[in-house]
Protein backbone atom coordinates (compact mmCIF):
# COMPACT_ATOMS: atom_id res chain seq x y z
CA UNK A 1 0.00 0.00 0.00
CA UNK A 2 2.83 2.23 0.61
CA UNK A 3 4.05 2.59 -2.73
CA UNK A 4 0.51 2.64 -4.46
CA UNK A 5 0.34 6.56 -3.26
CA UNK A 6 4.01 7.16 -4.55
CA UNK A 7 3.40 5.21 -8.30
CA UNK A 8 0.25 7.30 -8.47
CA UNK A 9 1.74 10.44 -7.95
CA UNK A 10 4.75 9.59 -10.32
CA UNK A 11 2.19 8.43 -13.11
CA UNK A 12 0.47 11.76 -13.02
CA UNK A 13 3.63 13.75 -13.23
CA UNK A 14 5.11 11.33 -16.22
CA UNK A 15 1.45 11.33 -17.96
CA UNK A 16 1.77 15.14 -18.20
CA UNK A 17 4.76 15.01 -19.63
CA UNK A 18 3.84 12.46 -22.48
CA UNK A 19 0.90 14.76 -23.60
CA UNK A 20 3.33 17.41 -23.73
CA UNK A 21 5.61 15.46 -26.29
CA UNK A 22 2.56 13.70 -28.43
CA UNK A 23 1.15 16.80 -28.70
CA UNK A 24 4.07 18.84 -29.53
CA UNK A 25 6.19 16.55 -31.33
CA UNK A 26 5.38 18.09 -34.86
CA UNK A 27 6.62 21.51 -34.31
CA UNK A 28 10.39 19.78 -33.30
CA UNK A 29 12.18 18.10 -30.44
CA UNK A 30 12.83 21.22 -28.82
CA UNK A 31 9.75 22.56 -28.67
CA UNK A 32 8.16 18.75 -27.40
CA UNK A 33 10.65 18.46 -24.52
CA UNK A 34 10.30 22.06 -23.50
CA UNK A 35 6.41 21.85 -23.18
CA UNK A 36 6.94 18.49 -22.09
CA UNK A 37 8.70 19.56 -19.00
CA UNK A 38 6.52 22.83 -18.16
CA UNK A 39 3.54 20.64 -18.22
CA UNK A 40 5.43 17.98 -15.81
CA UNK A 41 5.91 21.28 -13.78
CA UNK A 42 1.76 21.89 -13.68
CA UNK A 43 1.47 18.64 -12.87
CA UNK A 44 3.76 17.91 -10.42
CA UNK A 45 2.87 21.30 -8.37
CA UNK A 46 -1.04 20.18 -8.33
CA UNK A 47 -0.15 17.17 -6.73
CA UNK A 48 1.79 18.88 -4.47
CA UNK A 49 -1.03 21.11 -3.35
CA UNK A 50 -3.50 17.85 -3.27
CA UNK A 51 -0.87 15.93 -0.60
CA UNK A 52 -0.56 19.25 1.13
CA UNK A 53 -4.15 19.18 1.98
CA UNK A 54 -3.97 16.07 4.05
CA UNK A 55 -6.62 13.71 2.81
CA UNK A 56 -7.29 11.17 4.85
CA UNK A 57 -8.32 8.68 2.14
CA UNK A 58 -4.77 9.67 0.17
CA UNK A 59 -3.04 9.60 3.52
CA UNK A 60 -4.10 5.50 3.59
CA UNK A 61 -2.42 5.34 -0.17
CA UNK A 62 1.08 6.11 0.95
CA UNK A 63 1.44 4.14 4.30
CA UNK A 64 1.53 7.49 6.73
CA UNK A 65 1.64 11.01 6.44
CA UNK A 66 5.35 10.90 6.62
CA UNK A 67 5.70 9.01 3.67
CA UNK A 68 3.26 11.26 2.19
CA UNK A 69 5.30 13.94 3.00
CA UNK A 70 8.42 12.67 1.87
CA UNK A 71 6.65 12.68 -1.59
CA UNK A 72 4.97 15.87 -1.36
CA UNK A 73 8.83 16.99 -0.62
CA UNK A 74 10.52 15.26 -3.29
CA UNK A 75 7.52 16.72 -6.06
CA UNK A 76 8.11 19.96 -5.03
CA UNK A 77 12.08 19.63 -6.03
CA UNK A 78 10.96 18.07 -9.18
CA UNK A 79 8.08 20.76 -10.53
CA UNK A 80 11.17 23.31 -9.59
CA UNK A 81 13.64 20.95 -11.87
CA UNK A 82 10.97 20.86 -14.96
CA UNK A 83 9.77 24.78 -14.37
CA UNK A 84 13.80 25.46 -14.77
CA UNK A 85 14.26 23.21 -17.63
CA UNK A 86 11.66 24.69 -18.95
CA UNK A 87 12.63 27.98 -18.73
CA UNK A 88 15.98 26.75 -20.17
CA UNK A 89 14.47 24.97 -23.09
CA UNK A 90 12.55 27.68 -24.87
CA UNK A 91 9.81 26.16 -26.89
CA UNK A 92 10.37 27.51 -30.74
CA UNK A 93 7.63 28.41 -31.72
CA UNK A 94 8.12 31.60 -34.04
CA UNK A 95 5.94 31.52 -36.90
CA UNK A 96 3.84 28.59 -35.53
CA UNK A 97 1.65 30.89 -32.90
CA UNK A 98 0.36 33.99 -33.51
CA UNK A 99 1.66 36.19 -30.48
CA UNK A 100 -1.52 37.87 -28.97
CA UNK A 101 -0.80 40.64 -25.36
CA UNK A 102 -2.41 38.20 -23.37
CA UNK A 103 0.48 35.15 -24.12
CA UNK A 104 3.52 37.91 -23.84
CA UNK A 105 1.61 38.74 -20.01
CA UNK A 106 1.35 34.94 -19.59
CA UNK A 107 5.34 34.58 -20.49
CA UNK A 108 6.09 37.24 -17.87
CA UNK A 109 3.85 35.77 -15.20
CA UNK A 110 5.77 32.12 -16.12
CA UNK A 111 8.56 34.23 -14.85
CA UNK A 112 7.38 35.19 -11.60
CA UNK A 113 5.97 32.35 -10.64
CA UNK A 114 9.67 30.68 -11.30
CA UNK A 115 11.06 32.78 -9.05
CA UNK A 116 9.15 32.43 -6.77
CA UNK A 117 9.25 29.12 -6.34
CA UNK A 118 13.43 29.41 -6.50
CA UNK A 119 12.64 31.07 -3.32
CA UNK A 120 10.44 28.81 -1.93
CA UNK A 121 12.61 25.89 -1.82
CA UNK A 122 15.15 27.59 -0.69
CA UNK A 123 13.30 28.07 2.24
CA UNK A 124 12.63 24.41 2.46
CA UNK A 125 16.13 23.67 2.12
CA UNK A 126 17.85 25.75 4.32
CA UNK A 127 16.91 24.19 8.07
CA UNK A 128 19.62 26.35 9.83
CA UNK A 129 21.78 29.73 8.18
CA UNK A 130 25.02 28.61 6.68
CA UNK A 131 28.03 29.06 9.32
CA UNK A 132 25.73 30.16 12.31
CA UNK A 133 23.76 28.01 14.90
CA UNK A 134 21.22 29.99 14.04
CA UNK A 135 17.84 27.62 12.76
CA UNK A 136 15.38 28.79 10.65
CA UNK A 137 11.95 28.63 13.01
CA UNK A 138 9.50 26.47 12.23
CA UNK A 139 7.25 28.92 11.64
CA UNK A 140 8.90 30.76 8.83
CA UNK A 141 8.58 27.42 7.02
CA UNK A 142 5.33 26.57 7.23
CA UNK A 143 4.02 30.51 6.40
CA UNK A 144 6.19 30.50 3.45
CA UNK A 145 4.74 28.01 2.23
CA UNK A 146 0.97 29.30 2.32
CA UNK A 147 2.36 30.99 -0.96
CA UNK A 148 2.66 27.97 -3.06
CA UNK A 149 -0.64 28.54 -3.86
CA UNK A 150 -0.96 31.92 -4.87
CA UNK A 151 2.44 31.18 -7.07
CA UNK A 152 0.64 27.87 -8.33
CA UNK A 153 -2.28 29.93 -9.73
CA UNK A 154 0.43 32.47 -11.25
CA UNK A 155 1.90 29.27 -12.97
CA UNK A 156 -1.29 28.10 -13.80
CA UNK A 157 -3.08 30.82 -15.30
CA UNK A 158 0.43 30.87 -17.30
CA UNK A 159 -0.01 27.89 -18.70
CA UNK A 160 -3.72 28.34 -19.42
CA UNK A 161 -3.28 31.51 -21.32
CA UNK A 162 -0.03 31.38 -23.14
CA UNK A 163 0.16 31.78 -26.88
CA UNK A 164 -0.73 27.96 -28.53
CA UNK A 165 -0.53 26.62 -32.24
CA UNK A 166 -3.74 26.79 -33.51
CA UNK A 167 -5.46 23.71 -34.22
CA UNK A 168 -3.66 21.39 -31.74
CA UNK A 169 -5.04 18.41 -29.48
CA UNK A 170 -6.44 19.68 -26.36
CA UNK A 171 -6.19 17.05 -24.33
CA UNK A 172 -3.47 18.32 -22.42
CA UNK A 173 -4.95 21.71 -21.79
CA UNK A 174 -7.92 19.59 -19.90
CA UNK A 175 -5.41 17.36 -17.80
CA UNK A 176 -3.36 20.03 -16.96
CA UNK A 177 -6.41 22.53 -16.22
CA UNK A 178 -8.36 19.55 -14.15
CA UNK A 179 -5.06 19.02 -11.76
CA UNK A 180 -4.78 23.11 -11.79
CA UNK A 181 -7.95 22.97 -10.67
CA UNK A 182 -7.65 19.94 -8.26
CA UNK A 183 -4.59 21.96 -6.59
CA UNK A 184 -6.21 25.12 -6.03
CA UNK A 185 -9.00 23.61 -4.79
CA UNK A 186 -6.59 21.79 -2.16
CA UNK A 187 -4.99 24.80 -1.48
CA UNK A 188 -8.40 26.87 -0.52
CA UNK A 189 -9.61 23.90 1.48
CA UNK A 190 -6.12 23.75 3.69
CA UNK A 191 -5.50 27.80 4.04
CA UNK A 192 -9.48 29.02 4.86
CA UNK A 193 -11.61 25.93 5.60
CA UNK A 194 -9.48 23.30 7.14
CA UNK A 195 -8.38 25.66 10.08
CA UNK A 196 -12.04 25.68 10.98
CA UNK A 197 -13.75 22.22 10.23
CA UNK A 198 -10.54 19.83 11.05
CA UNK A 199 -9.20 20.76 15.01
CA UNK A 200 -11.11 19.87 18.19
CA UNK A 201 -11.06 22.03 21.13
CA UNK A 202 -9.22 20.59 24.38
CA UNK A 203 -8.64 21.78 27.50
CA UNK A 204 -5.25 21.41 29.10
CA UNK A 205 -5.64 18.84 32.48
CA UNK A 206 -2.61 18.91 33.70
CA UNK A 207 1.44 19.66 33.19
CA UNK A 208 3.70 16.98 34.63
CA UNK A 209 7.37 17.81 33.65
CA UNK A 210 10.25 15.62 34.11
CA UNK A 211 13.13 18.16 33.23
CA UNK A 212 13.47 18.43 29.61
CA UNK A 213 10.33 16.82 29.09
CA UNK A 214 6.37 17.87 29.98
CA UNK A 215 3.65 15.44 30.03
CA UNK A 216 0.45 17.59 28.66
CA UNK A 217 -3.06 15.73 29.52
CA UNK A 218 -5.77 17.20 27.45
CA UNK A 219 -9.75 16.81 27.89
CA UNK A 220 -11.76 17.30 25.34
CA UNK A 221 -14.78 20.09 25.12
CA UNK A 222 -17.36 18.89 22.67
CA UNK A 223 -16.83 16.13 20.10
CA UNK A 224 -13.51 13.91 21.02
CA UNK A 225 -11.12 12.42 18.37
CA UNK A 226 -10.71 8.96 18.01
CA UNK A 227 -7.32 7.65 17.20
CA UNK A 228 -5.23 4.22 17.28
CA UNK A 229 -2.29 3.72 19.59
CA UNK A 230 1.03 5.47 18.25
CA UNK A 231 -0.83 7.87 15.97
CA UNK A 232 0.10 11.45 16.31
CA UNK A 233 -1.95 15.43 15.98
CA UNK A 234 -1.18 18.49 15.06
CA UNK A 235 -1.86 21.02 18.65
CA UNK A 236 -1.79 24.78 18.54
CA UNK A 237 -2.53 26.60 21.76
CA UNK A 238 -4.79 29.31 21.74
CA UNK A 239 -4.23 33.01 23.52
CA UNK A 240 -0.87 31.79 24.16
CA UNK A 241 1.46 33.29 21.27
CA UNK A 242 1.36 29.68 19.53
CA UNK A 243 -0.82 29.79 17.20
CA UNK A 244 1.07 27.09 15.05
CA UNK A 245 0.33 23.67 14.78
CA UNK A 246 2.94 21.78 15.27
CA UNK A 247 3.16 17.77 15.41
CA UNK A 248 3.10 15.50 18.50
CA UNK A 249 2.51 11.62 18.76
CA UNK A 250 -0.36 11.15 21.20
CA UNK A 251 1.18 8.99 24.12
CA UNK A 252 -1.37 7.19 25.64
CA UNK A 253 -4.16 4.85 24.65
CA UNK A 254 -8.03 6.40 23.95
CA UNK A 255 -9.87 6.54 27.32
CA UNK A 256 -13.69 6.17 27.73
CA UNK A 257 -12.76 10.62 28.48
CA UNK A 258 -11.54 11.47 25.26
CA UNK A 259 -8.30 12.52 27.23
CA UNK A 260 -5.45 12.49 25.70
CA UNK A 261 -1.50 12.58 26.61
CA UNK A 262 1.23 14.05 25.17
CA UNK A 263 5.12 13.82 25.99
CA UNK A 264 7.00 17.42 24.74
CA UNK A 265 10.48 17.76 24.83
CA UNK A 266 12.67 21.33 24.63
CA UNK A 267 13.57 20.52 21.06
CA UNK A 268 13.39 24.11 19.77
CA UNK A 269 11.87 27.56 20.50
CA UNK A 270 8.22 26.62 20.46
CA UNK A 271 8.28 23.07 22.17
CA UNK A 272 10.56 25.17 25.22
CA UNK A 273 7.60 27.72 25.43
CA UNK A 274 4.79 25.58 24.97
CA UNK A 275 4.96 24.24 28.56
CA UNK A 276 6.13 27.08 30.36
CA UNK A 277 3.37 29.19 28.81
CA UNK A 278 0.63 26.94 29.57
CA UNK A 279 -1.49 26.40 32.64
CA UNK A 280 -4.90 24.30 33.57
CA UNK A 281 -7.16 25.57 31.70
CA UNK A 282 -6.15 26.69 29.01
CA UNK A 283 -7.59 25.79 25.59
CA UNK A 284 -5.83 23.98 23.01
CA UNK A 285 -6.48 23.09 19.49
CA UNK A 286 -5.79 19.45 18.38
CA UNK A 287 -5.96 18.50 14.41
CA UNK A 288 -6.18 14.55 13.57
CA UNK A 289 -5.19 11.59 14.31
CA UNK A 290 -2.76 11.07 11.39
CA UNK A 291 0.37 8.20 10.97
CA UNK A 292 0.06 4.72 10.32
CA UNK A 293 3.05 3.51 13.17
CA UNK A 294 0.36 1.67 14.99
CA UNK A 295 0.10 -2.02 17.06
CA UNK A 296 0.31 -4.46 15.12
CA UNK A 297 -1.43 -7.32 17.18
CA UNK A 298 -0.49 -10.30 14.71
CA UNK A 299 2.95 -9.71 14.91
CA UNK A 300 4.19 -12.13 17.86
CA UNK A 301 7.31 -11.81 18.14
CA UNK A 302 8.18 -7.45 18.13
CA UNK A 303 11.26 -5.31 19.25
CA UNK A 304 9.91 -2.25 20.09
CA UNK A 305 13.09 0.90 20.34
CA UNK A 306 12.58 3.86 21.66
CA UNK A 307 15.70 6.88 20.94
CA UNK A 308 14.74 9.88 23.53
CA UNK A 309 11.19 11.58 23.33
CA UNK A 310 10.73 8.91 20.43
CA UNK A 311 9.20 6.28 23.67
CA UNK A 312 5.76 8.38 23.23
CA UNK A 313 4.28 6.17 20.47
CA UNK A 314 5.43 2.65 22.48
CA UNK A 315 4.04 4.13 25.64
CA UNK A 316 0.15 4.43 23.99
CA UNK A 317 0.81 0.88 22.85
CA UNK A 318 1.77 -0.43 25.95
CA UNK A 319 -0.74 0.80 27.67
CA UNK A 320 -2.89 -0.35 25.12
CA UNK A 321 -2.24 -3.94 25.70
CA UNK A 322 -4.87 -6.16 26.94
CA UNK A 323 -5.17 -9.54 28.95
CA UNK A 324 -5.55 -11.04 25.11
CA UNK A 325 -2.18 -9.88 23.62
CA UNK A 326 0.01 -12.79 24.07
CA UNK A 327 3.12 -11.56 21.70
CA UNK A 328 6.29 -11.09 22.52
CA UNK A 329 7.45 -7.71 23.10
CA UNK A 330 10.87 -6.38 24.14
CA UNK A 331 10.83 -2.46 24.10
CA UNK A 332 14.28 -0.93 24.31
CA UNK A 333 14.48 2.65 25.43
CA UNK A 334 18.17 4.30 24.33
CA UNK A 335 18.41 7.69 26.57
CA UNK A 336 21.92 9.93 27.97
CA UNK A 337 20.74 9.84 31.27
CA UNK A 338 18.84 7.54 33.20
CA UNK A 339 16.87 10.27 34.93
CA UNK A 340 15.63 11.42 31.20
CA UNK A 341 13.38 7.95 31.33
CA UNK A 342 10.71 9.67 32.83
CA UNK A 343 8.17 6.78 32.03
CA UNK A 344 10.26 4.14 33.31
CA UNK A 345 8.05 3.43 36.63
CA UNK A 346 4.80 3.63 34.25
CA UNK A 347 6.43 1.12 31.87
CA UNK A 348 7.46 -0.95 34.38
CA UNK A 349 3.90 -1.67 35.96
CA UNK A 350 2.70 -2.68 32.74
CA UNK A 351 5.57 -4.90 32.45
CA UNK A 352 4.53 -6.37 35.63
CA UNK A 353 0.84 -7.11 34.26
CA UNK A 354 1.56 -8.66 30.83
CA UNK A 355 4.60 -11.30 30.96
CA UNK A 356 5.57 -10.94 27.34
CA UNK A 357 6.63 -7.62 27.89
CA UNK A 358 10.18 -6.71 29.04
CA UNK A 359 11.27 -3.57 29.62
CA UNK A 360 14.84 -2.42 28.80
CA UNK A 361 16.82 1.19 29.56
CA UNK A 362 19.98 1.93 28.00
CA UNK A 363 21.64 5.47 29.27
CA UNK A 364 24.70 6.10 26.90
CA UNK A 365 26.17 8.16 29.66
CA UNK A 366 25.89 5.47 32.31
CA UNK A 367 25.88 2.27 30.17
CA UNK A 368 27.13 2.97 27.26
CA UNK A 369 26.15 3.35 23.62
CA UNK A 370 23.41 1.01 22.24
CA UNK A 371 24.70 -1.29 19.74
CA UNK A 372 23.12 -3.94 17.98
CA UNK A 373 25.13 -6.32 19.61
CA UNK A 374 23.72 -5.24 23.07
CA UNK A 375 20.60 -4.74 21.65
CA UNK A 376 20.36 -8.78 20.61
CA UNK A 377 21.92 -9.99 24.16
CA UNK A 378 18.86 -7.61 25.42
CA UNK A 379 16.21 -9.39 23.80
CA UNK A 380 15.40 -13.07 24.70
CA UNK A 381 14.38 -14.31 20.99
CA UNK A 382 16.25 -14.27 17.55
CA UNK A 383 15.93 -10.49 16.08
CA UNK A 384 15.70 -12.39 12.91
CA UNK A 385 12.71 -13.79 13.27
CA UNK A 386 11.09 -10.28 14.97
CA UNK A 387 9.76 -7.05 13.32
CA UNK A 388 11.73 -4.17 14.87
CA UNK A 389 9.79 -0.92 15.25
CA UNK A 390 11.56 1.73 15.50
CA UNK A 391 10.50 5.89 16.88
CA UNK A 392 13.76 8.01 17.27
CA UNK A 393 16.68 9.91 15.65
CA UNK A 394 17.18 8.27 12.02
CA UNK A 395 21.12 7.51 13.06
CA UNK A 396 20.32 5.34 15.74
CA UNK A 397 18.35 3.33 13.72
CA UNK A 398 20.47 2.74 10.60
CA UNK A 399 23.45 2.23 12.44
CA UNK A 400 21.30 -0.55 14.61
CA UNK A 401 19.49 -2.17 11.53
CA UNK A 402 23.46 -2.06 9.98
CA UNK A 403 24.90 -3.54 13.00
CA UNK A 404 22.34 -6.64 13.06
CA UNK A 405 22.55 -6.78 9.04
CA UNK A 406 26.22 -7.93 9.74
CA UNK A 407 25.64 -10.12 12.67
CA UNK A 408 23.38 -12.14 11.24
CA UNK A 409 20.10 -10.95 13.08
CA UNK A 410 18.29 -8.84 10.33
CA UNK A 411 14.93 -8.48 11.51
CA UNK A 412 12.22 -9.59 9.49
CA UNK A 413 10.25 -6.41 8.41
CA UNK A 414 12.09 -2.73 9.89
CA UNK A 415 8.90 -0.23 10.53
CA UNK A 416 9.52 3.19 11.61
CA UNK A 417 7.76 6.55 10.94
CA UNK A 418 9.72 9.94 10.09
CA UNK A 419 10.81 12.10 13.20
CA UNK A 420 10.13 15.35 11.98
CA UNK A 421 7.91 16.30 8.83
CA UNK A 422 9.60 19.13 6.70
Amino acid sequence: MKSTGSLLAALAVIAAAVLGLQTYAPFGTTAAVGIAMGAGSIAAMGVVLVLAARPPMIERLFGGLDQMYAVHKWLGIAALALMIGHNTIEPDLEGVVRETQAGEFAADLGEIALNGFIGLLLISWIKRIPFTRIELPWPIWRFSHRFTGLLFAVAAYHQLTIDKPAGIDGTLDLYLNALSLAGLAAWLFTQFVAPFLRPRNFVLDRVDRHGAVAEVTLRPQGRAMRWQPGQFAFVSATGAGMGEPHPFTIASAPAADGSLRLGIKALGGWTRRLPERLAPGQRLRVDGPYGRFVFRKRVQRQVWLAGGIGITPFLAWAEALTDTDRQDIALVWAVTKRDEAFAADRLAAIAARHPGLSVHIVASAEDGRLTAERLAGLVSFALRDAELFYCGPTGLRDAIVSGLKAMGQKPRRVHSEAFELR
